[in-house]
């Protein structure tokens, strides 16, 4: 286990982070032992070798607290709280939106049925409650645990409301507009990001200027995370990660399309409100969308304001001035991996 940031090591943190939540999820009860699995299967702690995903948030949580403190070990249950958190809004949305796969596997609702995994996604958020508490048994004072809850909380009502906001407008004839569309990336995705690098320089310093450039650090490094993922879900998923670009396919409202629709001439403006009231478009369509999108300059758009937000991330944690060498050579090396616009 690394015990200075000399030592860090990513997967020695994604494990541990792991085997925190592992300790979490365990059969209470033997009457109770099916929501334990349940837990297990969707967090791919099940050992069925799955991909429980890239577990960034935590990660960056862990980061962020070794990089002012040299270690990451007290900071478990805060990365474990989060890695939860975030995990019952997935659950949570898998229903909301009719996913039937995540991470190459049937989604939860699919197998066990949606009642059982809306309260599964229930138990999930408490579980990242309780994770917190651990934090008093490791010494850190009740205010700070308490302040930790407070922001998690606030996280998570930022995450529901930015769910209700993409629900509303997917099912509206309308396209938000571009300004619309950050405010709600910002509460769906960013607020969470944001918190889970905060809450590790909250349990690092009572620095609050330190503690106010960590989170701005995280909120735009959220906002460039989702708007390259934007552009991977059009031009670039099939290099990335293997996987065909479908959020056209999928009609997916996302920035460049949100963009090109204010931006593009009548006509192009006209077939885009077409291809998206229309019930199943077929692959000729998807292909006249994208290059409407290219013409009216969305994906050049939607790439500079990624690469914004991304710099701007890298400035607020270079004027934080407490960042351990080989944390911040960590943490920009994720910055840049994932933010490849």
């Amino acid at each position: 286990m690394a015990t200075a940031s000399q030592d860090l090591d990513l997967a020695t943190l994604i494990a541990d982070t792991e085997a925190e939540i592992v300790r979490l999820v365990q059969d209470h009860d033997p009457s109770t032992r099916g929501l334990y699995e349940m837990v297990r299967y969707h967090l791919a702690l099940d050992g069925s070798g799955a991909s429980g995903g890239k577990r960034i948030r935590p990660l960056l949580g862990l980061l962020a607290y070794a990089s002012i403190t040299g270690d990451h070990r007290l900071a478990l249950p805060g990365a474990a709280a989060v890695e939860l958190g975030h995990n019952f809004s997935l659950v949570h949305d898998d229903i909301e939106d009719g996913d039937t796969e995540r991470r190459h596997r049937a989604t939860l609702w699919t197998i066990y049925g949606v009642p059982q995994a809306i309260n599964t996604g229930d138990a999930l958020f408490s579980l990242s409650r309780i994770a917190l508490h651990r934090l008093t048994d490791l010494g850190f004072s009740d205010a700070k645990v308490l302040r930790l809850m407070r922001l998690f909380d606030q996280t998570c009502l930022r995450l529901c409301e930015g769910q209700y906001l993409d629900i509303a407008m997917s099912r509206s004839a309308e396209l938000m507009t571009v300004e619309l569309y950050f405010d709600m990336i910002g509460r769906k995705t960013a607020a969470l990001i944001a918190a889970s690098i905060e809450s590790g320089a909250l349990l690092a310093t009572d620095d609050e200027s330190v503690i106010s450039r960590y989170h701005d650090f995280g909120w735009a490094l959220g906002i460039a995370f989702q708007l390259n993922d934007d552009l991977l879900g059009i031009w670039g998923a099939e290099q990335a990660t293997g996987k065909e670009p479908s959020d056209v396919a999928h009609k997916k409202k996302t920035l460049p399309v949100i963009y090109a629709y204010g931006h593009a001439g009548p006509e192009d403006r006209d077939r885009l409100a077409a291809f998206y009231a229309s019930p199943d478009p077929g692959s000729v369509e998807v292909a006249e969308i994208i290059a409407i999108l290219e013409r009216s300059g969305a994906r050049e758009y939607t790439r500079g304001q990624a690469r914004r937000y991304r710099d701007e991330a890298l400035a607020e944690l270079d004027a934080a001035g407490v960042v351990k060498p080989a944390a911040r050579e960590h943490l920009e090396r994720i910055i840049v991996s994932v933010i490849n616009a």
